[in-house]
């Protein structure tokens, strides 16, 4: 029994197709979903809110397996908060992206023969637009295939009016409170997207370059420095020394000759330099590497730019004009011809950081930009976790959180782009700086100017929480729905986007917690657990599955792969056996409605059903609990490994089929397992209804007559429960299963009848008879009936008459030889594990192997050697 209270109004049963044909049911059923409001939150509603905010896909992006897979757990968590009574918000929306979405454009340009300077910068934003809504958002549509319950009319985008009044509105903010500032310092810059990009853009990879030794100096005056950008020395203002080096200490306060410049250098003492390392000597060249740049501020040294945004060489001589690859080689080629050059190593392995947009080398280059003084807000986010505000699951993942926070450099947030959040901020003639919200009129008179840059798109995406429901202002969706209950995103983007929600969140929000619980996931992978890569040939459109499979089987495999934190491995054989899995459950339901199940009045009581309906609703109500406790730990692969195993094993290959006999008896034993099997279908439905949502509302409608599964009532554990009847029941498997085993190993076909005397009396089995022929497709005993093989079972004993079904000599000489094979197995085994010099040199997983053939061995011997005992003489 279940507390599955919601009596749903009953019509009478159709019957269903044959198959299940998701892409007959998928689409019409979605569109059914929104036009009747379901995923549609309500802020005037008394009920609990539940707030799921979606992480924001680039407008550029279409569905990939890493979307399908995060949608389809907040789907998951949103459905069943909804029929848990809950007003559940789950808000979709996207983001700008500023480098990508620009890119695109500038490449639609590019065929017309233009570029963005051609148009000027207001014609190019406008044509951005156009181009969003053209080609942008194509992600939404995928997004409604899967069949995410999002709330539609609350659809969000970071460039829309109200995001970026909120923009607007905490820049000012930030600014006012001295937290946003504007200094020339060290930026990761792409020569490619004509941009600075934040630490966490820059992907490192272990790169073939050169470590090349040059000679400083002349004469007695001499040092030698190493480098892998030989290209930069152009710009070297120093060479530093570890103050206590004692090799260097006579040159220490000396200028020495810069080669290929007319220019000399001091030599500096800096503790940051590793005497241990290489020669213990570090050019210095502060605009072009961060650590020159933190040397170049504590000795007052010259900053020397010797690149423009294109990476090109600026210093006037033979290297300009050239890119910094080529000029490289030739800075190289000059020194080695003035005998500078003391050692070459290529290649050289080193890491080097990309642009994770382009891939291209990232080029350290002092500029000035607009930054985030991410100090007190860290420590804000930090704290927020350690005083239990903030869950992070699974807790050990806290750990990279606190790395990050704990030890964040403050946040570069000015991009060099024409599409995004421009900087609200004017330059007077006079030198004035003006920053101006969204509320006041910028500025005007000649001479006044608008900052270029635009903002880092994080920047406006940090504020997502908040933003989407309507800050600044004070709107009935922010007071019911914030703050919200659950971010789930994949481990990755902790620094991209968590940090920063968190930072912006808890100062926006006079220090309210942007959500309540962090719940990460890993990355899917392939079925090997290599990273999906076009390079590697491996990437997979879950377009493709769908089509072929449907979203369910979909669905059902990345949550059956969903353990908190963990990579997710997924290939399509799994993908087919999840579709599989919808079959099963459909032609389950098939015959139940064939069979009368019915979820019509209130479900009999105990004393009136079977052993095995009781067994049924016992592990139902245990089912119901597992689920829920799974739910709350997120532990989405456990719930879906405990589903599957009750849906299919228990319900559909043991109770159905027990059932069977009961129905062809008819009578009231008929009519209560009808009414528990439909209650059983109702609840495992239910249950099964956010992960694999179409054909669970398809098949729950047509048994129950209900309006809707995504409206219905979640059930509950009642506490039912009858370990008598659950005994009962495992010995009968016990029974049934050993006797097929015993039958499959005689090698009778399942099909095949056998003659059969069952001694049941005085065993709880007595009841079960029926079933246990009909299962074991065992006829009754005639009056030439001799047993050939005695089988004693869980107290009961199970005589067969295998005479006539197999060719006894034949199968005891299969069977002799089978024995032989498992004794040498045996005989090997033991002679390696004999062998003390085998096992002094062989590895132990290697030794454990061959303990585990013995093993195996023994095993195989005694069951092949129990097999020809029960058979009969030949």
């Amino acid at each position: 029994m279940t507390e599955n209270a919601q009596q749903q109004p009953t019509a009478p049963h159709t019957e269903l197709p044959t198959q299940y044909a998701p892409a007959d049911v998928e689409g019409t059923l979605y569109e059914r979903w929104v036009e009747r409001g379901y995923f549609a939150a309500d802020a005037k509603s008394d009920k609990p809110p539940y707030t799921i905010v979606i992480p924001p896909p680039n407008v550029t992006g279409s569905l990939h397996l890493g979307h399908a897979f995060q949608h389809t757990l907040m789907d998951a968590l949103t459905r069943r908060k909804r029929m848990q009574g809950y007003e559940a918000l789950w808000l979709p929306g996207m983001d700008h992206a500023g480098i990508a979405t620009q890119n695109k454009v500038e490449q639609q340009l590019a065929e017309e023969g233009k570029s963005r300077h051609d148009l000027g910068r207001e014609e190019f934003v406008e044509r951005v637009w156009q181009w969003k809504e053209e080609y942008g958002g194509k992600i939404l549509g995928q997004m409604r295939r899967l069949g995410d319950g999002v709330d539609w009319d609350r659809e969000r985008f970071t460039m829309d009016e109200g995001l970026s009044k909120a923009v607007l509105t905490i820049f000012k903010r930030l600014y006012e409170d001295e937290l946003i500032y504007r200094a020339e310092r060290i930026i990761n810059w792409c020569p490619r997207c004509l941009t600075a990009i934040s630490d966490i853009e820059v992907e490192y990879q272990e790169d073939d370059g050169e470590l090349v030794s040059i000679k400083y100096g002349e004469g007695d005056e001499t040092l030698v420095v190493a480098t892998t950008r030989a290209e930069t020395m152009l710009g070297d203002t120093a060479v530093a020394v570890h103050p206590d080096d004692e090799r260097y200490k006579h040159l220490v306060g000396k200028r020495i000759k810069l080669p290929l410049t007319d220019r000399t250098i001091p030599v500096v003492a800096d503790t940051h330099v590793d005497p241990e390392f290489g020669t213990g000597a570090v050019k210095v060249t502060p605009a072009h590497d961060p650590n020159d740049f933190a040397i170049g501020q504590r000795h007052g040294l010259e900053s020397i730019t010797v690149m423009d945004e294109r990476a090109v060489i600026t210093v006037h001589g033979p290297f300009e004009g050239l890119d910094r690859f080529e000029a490289r080689s030739a800075i190289v080629a000059a020194l080695r011809s003035q005998g500078r050059i003391v050692a070459e190593k290529r290649p050289y392995v080193h890491s080097v950081g990309h642009c994770s947009r382009c891939k291209t080398t990232i080029e350290p280059r002092l500029s000035m930009q607009w930054w985030v003084k991410v100090g007190p807000l860290a420590k804000a986010a930090g704290d927020a976790v350690r005083d239990g505000r903030v869950k992070i699951h699974p807790e050990d993942m806290s750990k990279r959180y606190f790395d990050w926070v704990d030890n964040m450099h403050d946040w570069c947030i000015s991009r060099q782009l024409w599409w995004g959040h421009r900087i609200p901020v004017w330059y007077g003639p006079e030198g004035e700086v003006v920053c101006v919200g969204p509320d006041e009129e910028p500025p005007t008179g000649e001479g006044w100017r608008q900052d270029t840059d635009v903002l880092d798109t994080w920047f406006s995406s940090g504020l997502w929480p908040f933003s989407t429901l309507g800050w600044p202002e004070q709107t009935e969706d922010l007071r019911k729905f914030y703050p919200t209950d659950v971010l789930l995103t994949g481990h990755d983007i902790i620094f991209f986007w968590v940090a920063r929600m968190m930072m912006f969140g808890l100062y926006a929000m006079d220090g309210e917690v942007p959500f309540k619980t962090i719940a990460l996931t890993g990355l899917v992978r392939d079925e090997r657990g290599k990273k999906m890569s076009k390079s590697f040939g491996n990437v997979v459109d879950p377009l493709d599955w769908m089509d072929k499979y449907g979203s369910d089987a979909v669905r059902f495999t990345l949550a059956r792969g969903a353990n908190p934190g963990t990579d997710v491995p997924i290939g399509e054989d799994w993908v087919q056996a999840s579709r599989n899995f919808a079959n099963k459950i459909w032609n389950a339901t098939r015959f139940a409605l064939m069979n009368g199940a019915t979820v019509e009045g209130p479900l009999p009581s105990p004393e009136r059903m079977s052993a095995t309906d009781r067994w049924i609703l016992s592990r139902l109500n245990k089912t119901v609990a597992q689920v829920d406790a799974f739910y709350e730990d997120f532990q989405f692969a456990k719930l879906s490994d405990a589903l599957f195993h009750f849906a299919w094993d228990e319900v559909f290959d043991w109770y159905v089929e027990l059932s069977k006999t009961t129905f062809q008896a008819g009578g009231e034993g008929a009519e209560v397992s009808q009414r528990v099997l439909g209650e059983v279908l109702d609840v495992t439905l239910k249950l099964l209804h956010p992960v694999v949502p179409f054909v669970t509302d398809t098949l729950w409608t047509t048994l129950t007559g209900g309006e809707s599964v995504v409206v219905a009532d979640w059930p509950k554990d009642s506490g039912f429960r009858d370990d008598a009847a659950e005994r009962e029941i495992e010995t009968l498997q016990s029974v049934i299963t050993e006797v097929r085993r015993f039958r499959a190993d005689q090698g009778l076909q399942p099909g095949q009848r056998v003659p059969a005397r069952l001694t049941l009396d005085g065993t709880a089995l007595a009841p079960h008879e029926a079933a246990i022929r009909q299962l074991l497709r065992l006829q009754p005993e005639g009056d030439t009936f001799a047993a050939t093989a005695t089988l004693p079972v869980a107290g009961a004993t199970v005589a067969l008459d295998l005479s006539g079904t197999i060719d006894v000599a034949a199968e005891r000489k299969r069977l002799a030889k089978d024995l032989a094979a498992a004794e040498k197995e045996r005989q090997q085994a033991e002679a390696k594990l004999g062998n003390e010099a085998f096992l002094a040199k062989a590895p132990d997983n290697v030794v454990d192997k061959i303990r585990g053939r013995l093993a195996k061995a023994d095993e195989d011997i005694k069951r092949i050697q129990e097999q020809l005992d029960r058979l009969p003489e030949a």
